[in-house]
């Protein structure tokens, strides 16, 4: 939904705080005067921008898990919540060690793809690109058939099966990226869900018992350019040492070019492969195409941490209650290689150094109020985001404060970086009814907010809010707007397409003094506001009816019940 502007924007925020729920504005208190002097005063360029120039600064080596410089942020982050007078919130001091294994993996420089009369030979990281499945210093996948499976998802709400029981142990399965689009009624029609989500699809694959799975790269599916998964998939990769459960031998991507060359080796066309595919009676088609994959990785552990600190609420009967505000203070490391312009350090500037600044930032003012809050803020620097959501996946798995007792999560997953804009673009609008704080908020800013303006990139499932939303707690999770002030209509939206494009997940995201910072201060008091707010209302936050992580919240709030009644409370 994009708002004209033929009308004035103070008129819209006016008719959107009128649209609100009555009880929001009777039941919910409004920052007092003193609250939004703190806001001015600590969330302000110069604090912005010096958290930003030292996490994304080269000394910290792109802040990789388990690297020196990801110690240096973990380190940074415990001195900031130390000088702000929070308490050590983890079970032994600032830090929830986080245990992963990483992998290296060693793929061929060509693989050969077969049929009984021809062969096809594609080029890694050109035409391919390639990992272990599991930890394994070696991988051996001899002469695997290769099986379309459409987009290789399987939702009984939508009476969706791609695989329709066939058995496909022991198959590499090539599948296309995202989820169907072009039925409103079905997957939400353009907007991306967890189902077409890469991770989502190396699951089922992996429980159909294949031996691995190859995804279809084009950048509209993805929402990003190739360039960004030979980046991000190359190097050393991670996951949670505990992991269970069935594994792939391996998994990878395939351009959208070579795919189209295996399914002509096949004797088939891709494009009439992809038609079939948006079917409910699609069913899995043998491609009689074969290959073999040796690999071989190094494999060791490392370890990240999570850095947890503390701000008690004041409320005696609401201070166990707790607001968690997360940003992560990982990103990439250092490429093997040095680029064109001799540079092998991604800096994550962007992402998710001005994420980290953000959060910071938000301690700052809390930790300045006149008056703490009703109920506790913890505040969670995570690690390894990029590579998969890891770090906030084990607080879920093992959070310090039980999941009946989050009320909420404000995530903050990079910054505005080109100016005010007049809309709050909010990731996630409709699953919750935090989004009328925010509105809230955002009306009184003089803003309107807007839904994601990426919906087909699936930008909720891709960030640390998502980890917690497993576990019932809801969030917020905000996205620069695109209508800058003083700007052509459209400029903002090219911008962030540009950036993607040319900076994301590359050593280019680099801090530059020429960044508008001034959004990305309108944000962050706007984040602040909302989550004062929450911590201050009289109710919990809640999921909107049939949203999919209302049941774990309901779950969470009878154990909760439960705890409560047998301790006698």
């Amino acid at each position: 939904m994009h708002f004209p502007f033929t009308f004035t924007w103070r008129a819209v925020c006016c008719a959107c705080l009128l649209l609100l729920p009555k009880s929001v504005c009777a039941e919910t208190p409004w920052p007092t005067a003193s609250v939004e002097r703190v806001a001015e005063s600590s969330i302000n360029e110069a604090t912005l921008r010096a958290h930003i120039r030292f996490l994304a600064d080269d000394l910290l080596e792109g802040r990789a898990p388990g690297s020196r410089g990801d110690e240096l942020a973990q380190r940074y982050t415990i001195a900031q919540f130390a000088a702000l007078g929070l308490q050590p919130a983890a079970q032994n001091g600032w830090l929830q060690p986080v245990p992963l294994v990483g992998v290296t993996t060693r793929a061929p420089d060509q693989l050969t793809f077969r049929t009984a009369n021809d062969k096809l030979e594609l080029k890694r990281h050109d035409d391919y690109i390639l990992a272990t499945g599991r930890p394994a210093e070696a991988i051996q996948i001899e002469d695997a058939e290769l099986v379309f499976v459409g987009y290789g998802i399987v939702a009984p709400e939508y009476d969706w099966d791609d695989y329709k029981g066939v058995d496909l142990r022991g198959k590499i399965l090539v599948m296309m990226n995202n989820d169907p689009a072009d039925d409103p009624q079905l997957f939400a029609g353009r907007t991306r869900l967890y189902y077409g989500r890469w991770d989502y699809k190396y699951e089922m694959a992996a429980r159909q018992g294949a031996a691995g799975a190859l995804i279809i790269h084009t950048t509209e599916s993805a929402g990003y350019p190739y360039q960004v998964v030979q980046t991000s998939w190359s190097g050393e990769e991670f996951e949670l040492r505990e992991m269970t459960g069935p594994r792939l031998e391996t998994r990878g991507w395939l351009t959208d070019e070579s795919a189209q060359r295996i399914a002509e080796l096949a004797g088939k066309s891709l494009d009439d492969l992809r038609r079939q595919a948006e079917s409910r009676d699609f069913r899995p088609v043998p491609l009689g195409v074969s290959t073999s994959i040796s690999l071989t990785a190094r494999v060791r552990e490392r370890d990240t941490a999570n850095v947890l600190g503390l701000l008690p609420g004041s409320d005696a009967s609401k201070s166990r209650e707790t607001v968690i505000v997360m940003a992560h203070h990982d990103h990439i490391g250092m490429a093997e290689s040095r680029d064109e312009n001799g540079d092998n350090i991604y800096n994550g500037a962007v992402d998710n150094a001005s994420g980290m600044a953000t959060m910071l930032s938000l301690a700052k003012a809390f930790t300045d109020l006149p008056e703490r809050p009703a109920r506790s803020v913890l505040f969670a620097a995570v690690g390894a985001e990029e590579q998969g959501l890891l770090g906030s996946a084990y607080y879920a798995a093992h959070p310090t404060i039980p999941p009946g007792y989050l009320a909420a999560v404000v995530n903050v997953d990079g910054m505005n970086i080109w100016g005010k804009s007049r809309d709050v673009n909010v990731i996630g609008l409709g699953k919750s009814n935090l989004d009328e704080l925010v509105s809230r908020v955002a009306g009184w800013q003089k803003r309107v907010v807007t839904p994601d303006s990426f919906p087909d990139r699936g930008y909720y499932y891709r960030s640390d809010q998502f980890s917690l939303a497993k576990i019932g707690v809801p969030g917020v999770y905000l996205h620069s707007g695109i209508h800058i002030i003083d700007r052509p209509d459209d400029w903002g939206r090219l911008q962030q397409e540009d950036w993607v494009k040319t900076n994301y997940h590359q050593p280019s995201d680099e801090y530059l003094e020429s960044w508008d910072v001034s959004g990305g201060v309108q944000d962050a008091q706007l984040l602040f506001h909302t989550a004062w707010l929450i911590a201050q209302q009289a109710d919990m936050p809640t999921w909107m009816d049939n949203d999919e992580f209302q049941a774990p919240r309901l779950r969470a709030l009878e154990e909760r019940r439960q705890q409560e009644t047998t301790a006698g409370r």
